[in-house]
Protein backbone atom coordinates (compact mmCIF):
# COMPACT_ATOMS: atom_id res chain seq x y z
CA UNK A 1 0.00 0.00 0.00
CA UNK A 2 1.07 3.32 -1.05
CA UNK A 3 0.24 6.97 -0.54
CA UNK A 4 0.95 8.72 -3.71
CA UNK A 5 3.70 11.16 -2.11
CA UNK A 6 6.39 10.04 -3.65
CA UNK A 7 9.45 10.35 -1.41
CA UNK A 8 12.17 11.02 -4.11
CA UNK A 9 12.78 11.33 -7.67
CA UNK A 10 15.28 8.18 -8.88
CA UNK A 11 17.61 8.09 -12.77
CA UNK A 12 16.84 4.30 -14.07
CA UNK A 13 20.33 3.02 -14.39
CA UNK A 14 19.71 0.38 -16.98
CA UNK A 15 16.30 -1.52 -18.20
CA UNK A 16 16.78 -4.57 -20.41
CA UNK A 17 12.89 -4.86 -20.75
CA UNK A 18 12.60 -7.13 -17.86
CA UNK A 19 15.52 -6.00 -14.83
CA UNK A 20 15.07 -2.73 -14.15
CA UNK A 21 17.64 -0.77 -11.87
CA UNK A 22 17.46 2.74 -10.01
CA UNK A 23 19.30 4.98 -8.73
CA UNK A 24 18.10 6.65 -5.28
CA UNK A 25 18.35 7.39 -1.64
CA UNK A 26 15.14 5.06 -1.36
CA UNK A 27 16.31 1.63 0.28
CA UNK A 28 14.66 -1.53 -0.20
CA UNK A 29 15.64 -5.12 1.18
CA UNK A 30 15.15 -7.94 -1.18
CA UNK A 31 10.85 -8.55 -1.21
CA UNK A 32 10.15 -4.92 -0.08
CA UNK A 33 7.77 -3.07 -2.34
CA UNK A 34 8.48 0.15 -3.90
CA UNK A 35 6.28 2.06 -6.34
CA UNK A 36 7.69 3.02 -9.51
CA UNK A 37 6.44 5.30 -11.51
CA UNK A 38 3.38 4.41 -9.59
CA UNK A 39 4.09 0.69 -10.53
CA UNK A 40 4.28 -1.12 -7.30
CA UNK A 41 7.48 -3.54 -7.89
CA UNK A 42 8.83 -5.91 -6.07
CA UNK A 43 12.63 -5.48 -4.57
CA UNK A 44 15.27 -8.30 -5.93
CA UNK A 45 18.36 -6.97 -5.01
CA UNK A 46 18.90 -5.33 -1.68
CA UNK A 47 22.51 -4.13 -2.47
CA UNK A 48 20.47 -1.33 -5.32
CA UNK A 49 17.14 -0.87 -6.62
CA UNK A 50 16.35 -3.87 -8.96
CA UNK A 51 13.66 -5.27 -9.64
CA UNK A 52 11.94 -7.56 -12.21
CA UNK A 53 9.67 -6.43 -14.60
CA UNK A 54 7.00 -9.21 -16.10
CA UNK A 55 5.50 -9.01 -19.65
CA UNK A 56 1.73 -8.21 -17.58
CA UNK A 57 3.56 -5.32 -16.29
CA UNK A 58 4.86 -4.26 -19.50
CA UNK A 59 1.26 -4.42 -20.84
CA UNK A 60 -0.78 -2.67 -18.84
CA UNK A 61 2.03 0.42 -17.79
CA UNK A 62 4.50 2.72 -19.42
CA UNK A 63 7.65 1.14 -18.02
CA UNK A 64 8.36 -0.63 -21.03
CA UNK A 65 9.60 2.73 -22.92
CA UNK A 66 11.95 3.67 -19.85
CA UNK A 67 15.84 4.11 -20.32
CA UNK A 68 19.15 4.88 -19.10
CA UNK A 69 18.94 8.53 -17.45
CA UNK A 70 15.50 8.89 -17.10
CA UNK A 71 13.67 10.39 -14.04
CA UNK A 72 11.14 7.82 -12.26
CA UNK A 73 8.82 8.72 -8.94
CA UNK A 74 9.91 6.53 -6.15
CA UNK A 75 7.74 5.99 -3.08
CA UNK A 76 8.31 2.78 -0.74
CA UNK A 77 5.55 1.12 0.69
CA UNK A 78 3.81 2.31 3.51
CA UNK A 79 4.85 0.98 7.46
CA UNK A 80 2.77 0.65 10.22
CA UNK A 81 2.61 4.25 11.42
CA UNK A 82 3.30 6.06 8.58
CA UNK A 83 1.18 9.22 7.95
CA UNK A 84 -1.39 8.85 4.89
CA UNK A 85 -1.13 11.81 3.65
CA UNK A 86 -2.13 11.45 -0.16
CA UNK A 87 -4.63 8.62 -0.54
CA UNK A 88 -4.80 4.83 -0.82
CA UNK A 89 -2.54 3.84 -3.76
CA UNK A 90 -2.25 -0.12 -4.30
CA UNK A 91 0.22 0.38 -7.32
CA UNK A 92 -1.87 -1.55 -9.72
CA UNK A 93 -1.82 0.94 -12.28
CA UNK A 94 -5.60 0.42 -14.48
CA UNK A 95 -4.04 2.03 -17.62
CA UNK A 96 -2.05 4.88 -19.30
CA UNK A 97 -3.55 7.99 -20.20
CA UNK A 98 -2.09 10.69 -22.61
CA UNK A 99 -0.86 14.39 -21.42
CA UNK A 100 -3.15 17.06 -23.30
CA UNK A 101 -1.14 19.59 -21.90
CA UNK A 102 0.86 21.16 -18.93
CA UNK A 103 0.44 25.28 -18.86
CA UNK A 104 1.68 27.45 -16.27
CA UNK A 105 -1.42 28.24 -14.16
CA UNK A 106 0.04 30.93 -11.49
CA UNK A 107 3.06 29.67 -9.51
CA UNK A 108 1.68 26.32 -10.17
CA UNK A 109 0.63 24.34 -13.59
CA UNK A 110 -2.86 23.21 -15.37
CA UNK A 111 -2.57 19.55 -16.09
CA UNK A 112 -4.99 18.05 -18.78
CA UNK A 113 -5.05 14.29 -19.81
CA UNK A 114 -6.65 12.11 -21.91
CA UNK A 115 -8.07 9.27 -19.96
CA UNK A 116 -9.42 5.92 -21.06
CA UNK A 117 -13.21 5.82 -20.72
CA UNK A 118 -12.96 2.94 -18.81
CA UNK A 119 -10.86 4.99 -15.52
CA UNK A 120 -12.95 7.92 -16.16
CA UNK A 121 -16.14 6.32 -15.03
CA UNK A 122 -14.09 6.67 -11.49
CA UNK A 123 -13.14 10.12 -11.59
CA UNK A 124 -15.52 12.58 -9.74
CA UNK A 125 -14.19 16.32 -9.34
CA UNK A 126 -12.14 16.93 -6.17
CA UNK A 127 -11.71 12.92 -5.73
CA UNK A 128 -8.34 11.41 -6.31
CA UNK A 129 -6.33 10.20 -9.32
CA UNK A 130 -2.76 8.63 -8.90
CA UNK A 131 -0.49 9.92 -12.01
CA UNK A 132 3.02 8.39 -12.44
CA UNK A 133 2.93 7.43 -8.81
CA UNK A 134 1.45 11.09 -7.46
CA UNK A 135 -1.74 11.22 -5.38
CA UNK A 136 -3.66 13.88 -6.93
CA UNK A 137 -7.03 15.64 -6.59
CA UNK A 138 -9.15 15.77 -9.52
CA UNK A 139 -10.31 19.46 -10.49
CA UNK A 140 -12.36 19.24 -13.70
CA UNK A 141 -13.60 16.79 -15.70
CA UNK A 142 -14.59 17.00 -19.13
CA UNK A 143 -15.54 13.88 -21.83
CA UNK A 144 -12.24 12.66 -22.83
CA UNK A 145 -10.42 13.02 -19.08
CA UNK A 146 -9.59 15.24 -16.42
CA UNK A 147 -7.81 18.75 -15.33
CA UNK A 148 -5.58 18.63 -12.21
CA UNK A 149 -4.07 21.65 -10.46
CA UNK A 150 -0.40 20.97 -9.95
CA UNK A 151 0.86 22.63 -6.47
CA UNK A 152 4.84 24.41 -6.64
CA UNK A 153 5.51 21.85 -4.24
CA UNK A 154 4.44 18.72 -6.73
CA UNK A 155 6.18 20.35 -10.07
CA UNK A 156 9.77 20.57 -7.75
CA UNK A 157 9.32 17.29 -6.10
CA UNK A 158 8.05 14.92 -8.54
CA UNK A 159 8.67 14.26 -12.64
CA UNK A 160 5.39 15.86 -13.57
CA UNK A 161 6.80 19.34 -14.69
CA UNK A 162 8.80 18.01 -17.00
CA UNK A 163 5.62 16.26 -18.98
CA UNK A 164 4.98 17.32 -22.44
CA UNK A 165 1.48 16.82 -25.04
CA UNK A 166 1.54 13.56 -26.28
CA UNK A 167 3.21 11.77 -23.27
CA UNK A 168 2.22 8.89 -21.69
CA UNK A 169 1.30 8.55 -17.86
CA UNK A 170 0.28 5.82 -15.77
CA UNK A 171 -2.79 5.96 -13.65
CA UNK A 172 -4.43 4.70 -11.15
CA UNK A 173 -8.25 5.42 -10.13
CA UNK A 174 -8.61 5.62 -6.61
CA UNK A 175 -9.93 1.95 -5.35
CA UNK A 176 -12.50 3.16 -2.31
CA UNK A 177 -14.72 4.09 -5.73
CA UNK A 178 -13.98 0.73 -7.65
CA UNK A 179 -15.13 -0.84 -4.00
CA UNK A 180 -18.06 1.08 -4.60
CA UNK A 181 -19.10 0.38 -7.69
CA UNK A 182 -18.66 -3.21 -7.13
CA UNK A 183 -20.98 -3.00 -4.18
CA UNK A 184 -23.37 -0.68 -5.75
CA UNK A 185 -24.20 -3.86 -8.99
CA UNK A 186 -25.00 -6.34 -6.25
Amino acid sequence: MFTGIVREVGRVVSFDGHRLVVDGATQAATGDSVAVDGVCLTAVDGSQLAFDVVDETLARTTLGTLKAGDRVNLEPALRAGDPLGGHFVQGHVDGVGRVRSLEPDGDGARLLLDVPAEILRYCVEKGSLAVDGVSLTIAALDERGVGIALVPHTLLETTLSGLQAGDAVNLEADVLAKYVERLAQR
